[in-house]
Protein backbone atom coordinates (compact mmCIF):
# COMPACT_ATOMS: atom_id res chain seq x y z
CA UNK A 1 0.00 0.00 0.00
CA UNK A 2 1.29 3.49 -0.79
CA UNK A 3 2.55 5.71 2.00
CA UNK A 4 0.03 8.45 1.18
CA UNK A 5 -2.91 6.04 1.35
CA UNK A 6 -1.62 4.75 4.71
CA UNK A 7 -1.42 8.33 5.97
CA UNK A 8 -4.97 9.03 4.78
CA UNK A 9 -6.28 5.95 6.59
CA UNK A 10 -4.42 6.84 9.78
CA UNK A 11 -5.73 10.40 9.62
CA UNK A 12 -9.25 9.04 9.07
CA UNK A 13 -9.02 7.13 12.35
CA UNK A 14 -7.55 10.15 14.14
CA UNK A 15 -10.31 12.45 12.86
CA UNK A 16 -12.95 9.95 14.01
CA UNK A 17 -11.47 9.94 17.51
CA UNK A 18 -11.20 13.74 17.52
CA UNK A 19 -14.74 14.09 16.16
CA UNK A 20 -13.46 16.46 13.46
CA UNK A 21 -16.40 16.33 11.05
CA UNK A 22 -14.87 18.36 8.20
CA UNK A 23 -11.65 16.34 8.12
CA UNK A 24 -13.58 13.08 8.54
CA UNK A 25 -15.94 13.64 5.60
CA UNK A 26 -13.13 15.01 3.42
CA UNK A 27 -10.82 12.04 4.01
CA UNK A 28 -13.70 9.60 3.51
CA UNK A 29 -14.50 11.31 0.19
CA UNK A 30 -10.84 11.12 -0.90
CA UNK A 31 -10.51 7.45 0.04
CA UNK A 32 -13.72 6.72 -1.88
CA UNK A 33 -12.34 8.54 -4.94
CA UNK A 34 -9.07 6.59 -4.64
CA UNK A 35 -10.98 3.30 -4.42
CA UNK A 36 -13.06 4.21 -7.48
CA UNK A 37 -9.87 5.00 -9.38
CA UNK A 38 -8.28 1.72 -8.26
CA UNK A 39 -11.13 -0.40 -9.62
CA UNK A 40 -11.70 1.60 -12.80
CA UNK A 41 -10.33 0.12 -15.97
CA UNK A 42 -10.09 -3.50 -16.99
CA UNK A 43 -8.30 -4.70 -13.86
CA UNK A 44 -8.18 -3.55 -10.24
CA UNK A 45 -4.81 -2.16 -9.19
CA UNK A 46 -3.15 -0.31 -6.34
CA UNK A 47 -2.48 3.39 -6.98
CA UNK A 48 0.98 4.84 -6.48
CA UNK A 49 1.53 8.00 -4.45
CA UNK A 50 1.75 10.04 -7.67
CA UNK A 51 -1.59 8.70 -8.85
CA UNK A 52 -3.16 9.47 -5.46
CA UNK A 53 -1.81 13.03 -5.70
CA UNK A 54 -3.58 13.33 -9.07
CA UNK A 55 -6.85 12.20 -7.43
CA UNK A 56 -6.31 14.69 -4.60
CA UNK A 57 -5.62 17.48 -7.11
CA UNK A 58 -8.79 16.65 -9.03
CA UNK A 59 -10.86 16.64 -5.83
CA UNK A 60 -9.33 19.95 -4.68
CA UNK A 61 -10.22 21.50 -8.03
CA UNK A 62 -13.81 20.26 -7.65
CA UNK A 63 -14.00 21.90 -4.21
CA UNK A 64 -12.60 25.19 -5.53
CA UNK A 65 -15.07 25.26 -8.44
CA UNK A 66 -18.01 24.32 -6.19
CA UNK A 67 -17.09 27.04 -3.67
CA UNK A 68 -16.99 29.59 -6.48
CA UNK A 69 -20.37 28.43 -7.80
CA UNK A 70 -21.95 28.54 -4.32
CA UNK A 71 -20.42 31.96 -3.68
CA UNK A 72 -21.82 33.33 -6.95
CA UNK A 73 -25.24 31.92 -6.05
CA UNK A 74 -25.19 33.69 -2.67
CA UNK A 75 -24.87 30.47 -0.66
CA UNK A 76 -22.02 31.46 1.64
CA UNK A 77 -22.39 28.54 4.08
CA UNK A 78 -22.02 25.92 1.36
CA UNK A 79 -19.15 27.86 -0.23
CA UNK A 80 -17.33 27.93 3.12
CA UNK A 81 -17.89 24.19 3.61
CA UNK A 82 -16.28 23.53 0.22
CA UNK A 83 -13.34 25.80 1.06
CA UNK A 84 -12.88 24.00 4.38
CA UNK A 85 -12.71 20.66 2.54
CA UNK A 86 -10.26 22.12 0.03
CA UNK A 87 -8.01 23.26 2.90
CA UNK A 88 -7.93 19.69 4.25
CA UNK A 89 -7.08 18.33 0.79
CA UNK A 90 -4.24 20.81 0.33
CA UNK A 91 -2.52 19.41 3.42
CA UNK A 92 -1.90 16.21 1.45
CA UNK A 93 -0.79 17.91 -1.78
CA UNK A 94 2.78 18.97 -2.53
CA UNK A 95 3.54 22.66 -1.98
CA UNK A 96 2.37 24.81 -4.88
CA UNK A 97 4.98 26.49 -7.08
CA UNK A 98 5.48 30.23 -6.70
CA UNK A 99 5.13 32.40 -9.81
CA UNK A 100 8.92 32.78 -10.02
CA UNK A 101 9.49 29.01 -9.81
CA UNK A 102 6.78 28.36 -12.40
CA UNK A 103 8.21 30.97 -14.78
CA UNK A 104 11.70 29.46 -14.43
CA UNK A 105 10.31 25.99 -15.29
CA UNK A 106 8.37 27.47 -18.24
CA UNK A 107 11.53 29.16 -19.56
CA UNK A 108 13.48 25.90 -19.24
CA UNK A 109 10.73 23.94 -21.02
CA UNK A 110 10.60 26.51 -23.85
CA UNK A 111 14.37 26.27 -24.26
CA UNK A 112 14.26 22.46 -24.16
CA UNK A 113 11.48 22.21 -26.74
CA UNK A 114 12.85 24.98 -28.96
CA UNK A 115 9.46 26.68 -29.15
CA UNK A 116 9.32 30.17 -30.61
CA UNK A 117 5.63 30.96 -31.10
CA UNK A 118 2.24 30.13 -29.54
CA UNK A 119 1.67 27.35 -32.09
CA UNK A 120 4.29 25.27 -30.27
CA UNK A 121 2.47 25.47 -26.94
CA UNK A 122 1.61 21.76 -27.03
CA UNK A 123 5.28 20.79 -27.26
CA UNK A 124 6.15 23.03 -24.32
CA UNK A 125 3.29 21.65 -22.22
CA UNK A 126 4.39 18.10 -23.00
CA UNK A 127 7.84 18.85 -21.57
CA UNK A 128 6.54 20.95 -18.67
CA UNK A 129 3.61 18.88 -17.30
CA UNK A 130 5.70 16.07 -15.74
CA UNK A 131 7.85 18.69 -13.96
CA UNK A 132 4.93 20.55 -12.39
CA UNK A 133 2.57 17.62 -11.76
CA UNK A 134 0.53 18.31 -8.65
CA UNK A 135 2.44 21.50 -7.84
CA UNK A 136 0.57 23.91 -10.14
CA UNK A 137 -2.92 23.94 -11.61
CA UNK A 138 -3.11 23.21 -15.34
CA UNK A 139 -4.84 26.48 -16.20
CA UNK A 140 -2.16 28.46 -14.40
CA UNK A 141 0.61 26.56 -16.20
CA UNK A 142 -1.05 27.04 -19.60
CA UNK A 143 -1.50 30.77 -18.95
CA UNK A 144 2.19 31.13 -18.03
CA UNK A 145 3.30 29.25 -21.17
CA UNK A 146 0.93 31.28 -23.36
CA UNK A 147 2.20 34.56 -21.87
CA UNK A 148 5.86 33.58 -22.42
CA UNK A 149 5.29 32.43 -26.02
CA UNK A 150 3.16 35.44 -26.94
CA UNK A 151 5.34 38.12 -25.52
Amino acid sequence: MSALKDKLKADLTASMKAKDEVRLRTIRMVLAAVNVEEVSGKQARELSDDEIVKVLTKEAKKRREAAEAFGNAGRAAQAQAELDEQAVLEEYLPAQLSDEELNALVDAAIAESGATDPKAMGAVMKVLNPKVAGRAEGGRVAAAVRARLSG
